[in-house]
């Protein structure tokens, strides 16, 4: 059974940082593409970032483009996302998903694999 566990959300200032973590099981991590998305209170699940398989390439949101970094330690299991210069839009449920698209996707149905959330605020 697969499972995704994020940890690191919390309340934070604007022009703050954080680092969310995601550690999977029950999948051949290495060879996965791993993703970050969130969904704001009223609003649809939005895309984030992407990582490909052996870290080959990242795709970023423009909105979060130059602040936010995914990366992944595959001894690990671990996905994380360096979070800076938060700002009150960033304020989400934000999920991490694993798949096996062929290149790093923003769309959701790419990725087969979810964790619960974890909830990210940041307080203007």
């Amino acid at each position: 059974q697969v499972q995704l566990v994020e940890s690191g959300g919390g309340l934070v200032q604007a022009g703050g940082s954080l680092r969310l973590s995601c550690t999977a099981s029950g999948l051949t991590f290495s060879w996965s593409t791993l993703a970050w998305f969130r969904q704001a209170p009223g609003k649809e699940r939005e895309f984030v970032a992407a990582l490909s398989r052996m870290s080959v390439s990242t795709y970023y949101a423009d909105s979060v483009k130059g602040r936010f970094t995914i990366s992944r330690d595959n001894a690990k299991n671990t996905v994380y996302l360096q979070m800076n210069s938060l700002k009150p839009d960033d304020t989400a449920v934000y999920y991490c998903a694993a798949g096996f698209p062929s290149s790093t996707s923003e769309h959701a149905r790419a990725y087969d694999y979810w964790g619960q959330g974890t909830q990210v605020t940041v307080s203007s």
